[in-house]
């Protein structure tokens, strides 16, 4: 380049040339490529666990827990017909119903490995009203063993209003026979290698009856209506 007194530079061999920045296209492709790893990885790894889940299973062969009512104890069973002026009536309005019972309940595991089962709160009925709840807390269980569950319901002067008080009467005075259901849920999961299984869930239905008279149980009949998971 050469420069004159009065005028502008000039170039001997041309204008310069400066470096041409060109786009950067491998940081953009390696994390694509990372991306795709790490996806693949991910449905190695979900494969992976169904692979072991099945293999689990087929060795374990899980089978439904059994829960059972095995044992009912009455202390008392009391039906008072209403005092005053309601009782002068023909038609009863209402009763009064005092309960003291006691539920013995039976878990077998059948299974090679262990389960956990939540808390149930099973209802005590009396023509589909609900008197009172017998509640079992949540417990574990070994494989291949059976547990005994304790629990007691207390109802106090329940009052039974109107039909089902007419019922209710002529059921302990006549034909010395007060039918009770007991229903609920029992929820469960079976424990593989420190792992929980989905929850099963085995609904419960029983029913029964007591002689006020006797103050016994005449009649006891449960079963499973269903297992849903």
């Amino acid at each position: 380049m050469t420069t004159g007194s009065n005028g502008p530079p000039s170039y001997a061999h041309g204008p310069p040339s400066y470096p041409q920045r060109r786009p950067h296209y491998g940081s953009s492709a390696s994390l694509r490529g990372c991306c795709c790893c790490i996806f693949m990885l991910v449905i190695f790894l979900a494969l992976l666990a169904l692979a072991v889940a099945l293999v689990v299973i087929l060795a374990v062969k899980p089978r439904k827990p059994q829960f059972d009512l095995n044992q009912v104890s009455v202390q008392y069973l009391l039906v008072a017909p209403p005092t005053g002026v309601a009782a002068a009536a023909s038609v009863p309005a209402a009763a009064y119903l005092s309960l003291n019972i006691t539920l013995l309940f039976t878990a077998v595991n059948p299974n090679k490995v262990g389960i956990r089962y939540g808390a149930t709160a099973f209802d005590v009925m009396y023509h589909g009203v609900p008197l009172g709840v017998a509640a079992v807390p949540g417990f574990e269980q070994p494989a291949h063993s059976t547990r005994l569950l304790q629990t007691r319901v207390v109802v106090d002067r329940f009052n039974v209003l109107q039909s089902d008080a007419q019922d209710l009467i002529r059921d302990a005075s006549l034909n010395d026979r007060v039918e009770l259901r007991i229903t609920g849920d029992v929820a469960a999961r079976i424990l593989v290698l420190g792992f929980s299984s989905p929850k099963v869930q085995v609904s419960l239905d029983c029913a029964i009856a007591i002689s006020p008279r006797r103050q016994s149980v005449t009649y006891k009949q449960c079963g499973v209506d269903g297992l849903s998971v």
